[in-house]
């Protein structure tokens, strides 16, 4: 592309850049350069084009760099991530006895990590690079010996993986490519003293991926101690987390008439699929999902006092 049709591809797309050097974005899968067992698992996932994060985020992402995207959910961010990693691995040395991971990738909640682990599975498998999900909430014994087997890629959440650490059950010398997905949210829920533990353990020439889906100044103050000169990428705005492909519809009622309100609603909406209902606290969930299951509603309610098995059911 030239640079005219650069700066037309990124406007149309929504995509601000910012950086030295920074490479120019991709319009297919075959011109990002990637191996060949790579293309071969993104073509049976049937993709047609790259997403906008994808576009400007793999060249950024294979030159080496760290690297600041900020991109809503939904944005395609996980394989913008995740297959740039697949090639990393593909690149160093075979896993010695003893040794850690040489992918580590940071989120938030176990549900997040075990969405990623899923792709990390799917679309390492033609390389055989082996992965596992660390997170609370569940027995250490299957995790710990996934671990000791040996493991490229390793997705957590932070406090487990402290946990980890602080037991002698894996190390992070080899960590060469480190990816925080969804900082904010990890901001948000506290995680802060732990990422900093976590990141002290990690070499500092390693390759740094922050994700994010808004930019607030903690966000940015903890991106500055943790990466060096690294290229950004918004889509959209950085101001903005919604996602724009979802219709909103507000409406305003009264306490006594919330209930009627939301059955009318089902009955409008229901069609087979899945209906999410959030609640503000846990107490009101169990209490809803009585009530909707009294009238005859297949409801079931989730939140932080369910155990891990109920969760995951």
């Amino acid at each position: 592309m030239s640079e005219m049709e650069v700066e037309e591809y990124r406007q149309r797309r929504e995509i601000t850049v910012e950086g030295r050097d920074v490479p120019k974005p991709v319009k297919s899968f075959a011109d990002v350069g990637f191996p060949d067992y790579v293309l071969q698992e993104v073509s049976k996932a049937g993709f047609v084009e790259p997403t906008a994060i994808q576009a400007q985020g793999w060249p950024m992402a294979l030159k080496g760099r760290d690297l600041i995207g900020i991109a809503e959910t939904g944005s395609g961010k996980t394989l913008a991530y995740l297959l740039p990693a697949i090639v990393h691995v593909n690149a160093q040395p075979i896993l010695a006895p003893g040794d850690g991971p040489i992918v580590l990738v940071l989120a938030p909640t176990r549900e997040l990590a075990v969405q990623i682990q899923q792709e990390a599975a799917k679309f390492g498998a033609s390389s055989r690079i082996k992965n596992t999900c660390i997170y609370g909430g569940v027995p250490k014994g299957p995790q710990v010996r996934d671990l000791q087997k040996g493991v490229e890629i390793v997705i957590a959440t932070p406090g487990r993986l402290i946990d980890m650490l602080d037991s002698h059950h894996t190390n992070l010398r080899r960590v060469t490519y480190l990816v925080l997905d969804e900082a904010d949210r990890m901001l948000d829920m506290g995680f802060e003293p732990q990422i900093r533990k976590i990141v002290s353990q990690i070499r500092p020439d390693r390759q740094t991926l922050y994700w994010s889906a808004t930019w607030p100044k903690e966000v940015e103050q903890l991106a500055r101690q943790f990466l060096y000169n690294p290229y950004k990428v918004i889509i959209g705005s950085a101001d903005l987390k919604a996602n724009h492909a979802i219709r909103q519809h507000v409406d305003i009622v009264s306490e006594s008439q919330k209930y009627n309100k939301l059955v009318k609603l089902l009955e409008d909406i229901m069609d087979g699929s899945r209906i999410l209902i959030f609640m503000d606290t846990k107490k009101g969930c169990d209490q809803i999902t009585r009530q909707l299951r009294m009238d005859g509603w297949p409801a079931l309610s989730i939140h932080g006092d369910k155990s891990q098995a109920e969760r995951d059911w």
